[in-house]
């Protein structure tokens, strides 16, 4: 089966607790009885997969094709067993970005984003060290965002059951569920434990919203991107020839707390501001770079701050890695979440699925962020109280100048409008 682009998800083990439609994956249901006659045909299909995509050649030091004989050496008497053996398998990579999804859990990870998602609104991920739960971000107005969750938080407790040990899948299985039910959660911060009790819903997600905001420095356009789902780039085409339309000076694209999405849709939100240039490369185990580069086609040169923090992660920090190193935009904020890694998602023949590593991507000056994060040119740090106090308690206060992140970013804006000898149009 080939990916095609929008079946490429940046951060591998980000995981939106939410459920999508999986009937444009191209599960076969001629799969479930042909599992049935042979277990061994998708531990083998597994097997098979991470052979040709693995983004490591040597399989992190594994010899995989001792893996293989391994595994179909077995005898599986039930779909459960099979299952069992290919996580099995699996971890012998060390690599939590790779795994396994039963059909309910690959039911459950929302890839192609439709814009309604069911759960709490919240991204979450495995650490790779510390082999963790960790939030990556949670998403604007949801249950998780207005109950005070925020990026980088550890979920080490789930309705009173301990994550040690739990992965991605195991933990979003406990989590969602139906709307209007209560989930525990216990939660790491800062070394502290807090208990949030969050009621989970039905989410309608629009990923932009954008305003005109008067300024001292001029007219700017301000244009808040939550995630990078399938319909992100047509909403920020909108919203930027509207902006055009009114004749900003310029634009603060906000990316606090994005914690990215699909791969087509930042390159192709990058094409809107960038004119030519490189946006991102991606390098699999070959060592091949596949290039994504500007057309020629930005719909404005106009001044660009871009807002980021620690919880901008994986699509985030490739837009906001390739309008900086093209000089197309000033980064104002705090260090992005660091996760660089490209994961190809696909059904399997019995309605599974499998995630696996087939990449890393690099900013276009070759900054390889996985782990470490883009630093912005412009530091404006908000501790942990300072961004709850901010986005849930003062939610009206965000994006004007009682914003520091936004304030800041005005005023870099206004220095750039002021350099290239712009006229606020509002004081024509």
């Amino acid at each position: 089966m080939v990916i095609t682009k929008s079946r490429l998800v940046l951060g591998a083990t980000a995981v939106t607790l939410s459920t999508i439609a999986v009937t444009s994956l191209g599960i076969h249901s001629r799969g479930q009885a042909l599992f049935k006659a042979s277990p061994k045909e998708l531990v083998d299909e597994v097997w098979q997969i991470v052979q040709r995509q693995y983004v490591d050649g040597t399989f992190n030091q594994v010899d995989w094709l001792a893996v293989r004989k391994e595994y179909l050496g077995k005898s599986y008497s039930s779909q459960e067993d099979a299952y069992k053996s290919i996580r099995e398998m699996l971890l012998k990579l060390d690599d939590a970005y790779t795994r396994f999804m039963t059909p309910e859990e690959f039911k459950s990870m929302q890839v192609d984003t439709s814009g309604e998602l069911t759960g709490i609104g919240i991204t979450i991920s495995q650490d790779e060290e510390t082999k963790k739960i960790v939030v990556i971000s949670p998403i604007d107005d949801t249950p998780a965002f207005k109950a005070g969750i925020l990026a980088k938080d550890i979920i080490t407790k789930i309705n009173g059951k301990s994550t040690e040990g739990m992965d991605t899948n195991q933990a979003v299985s406990m989590i969602r569920g139906e709307p209007g039910t209560k989930i525990n959660l216990t939660i790491e911060r800062n070394g502290q434990a807090k208990q949030f009790e969050i009621i989970r819903a039905r989410i309608e997600i629009h990923p932009v919203k954008y305003s005109t905001q008067p300024t001292p420095a001029g007219k700017l356009g301000y244009i808040r991107l939550n995630q990078f789902s399938a319909n992100a780039s047509r909403e920020m085409q909108s919203a930027i020839r509207d902006l055009e339309r009114q004749r900003v000076d310029g634009y603060i694209l906000d990316l606090r707390g994005n914690p990215g999405g699909l791969l087509f849709s930042s390159v192709e939100i990058a094409r809107m501001w960038l004119d030519r240039g490189t946006i991102v490369s991606t390098i699999d185990r070959q060592g091949e770079q596949e290039r994504e580069v500007a057309r020629g086609r930005a719909l404005t040169n106009k001044p660009l701050v871009v807002l980021v923090d620690k919880g901008s992660a994986s699509a985030s920090e490739i837009l906001s890695g390739a309008l900086q190193d093209n000089k197309r935009a000033v980064l104002v904020g705090s260090q992005t979440f660091g996760k660089g890694l490209v994961q190809s998602v696909r059904p399997l023949e019995d309605g599974s699925g499998l995630a696996v590593t087939i990449a890393k991507y690099v900013t276009p000056n070759g900054t390889d962020i996985n782990k470490q994060g883009i630093g912005p040119d412009v530091t404006v740090e908000l501790s942990d109280e300072q961004r709850q106090e901010l986005w849930l308690n003062q939610r009206e206060k965000l994006a004007t100048p009682a914003d520091p992140q936004f304030a800041k970013a005005v005023e870099v804006l206004g220095k750039q409008i002021a350099a290239k000898g712009i006229t606020s149009s509002d004081k024509k």
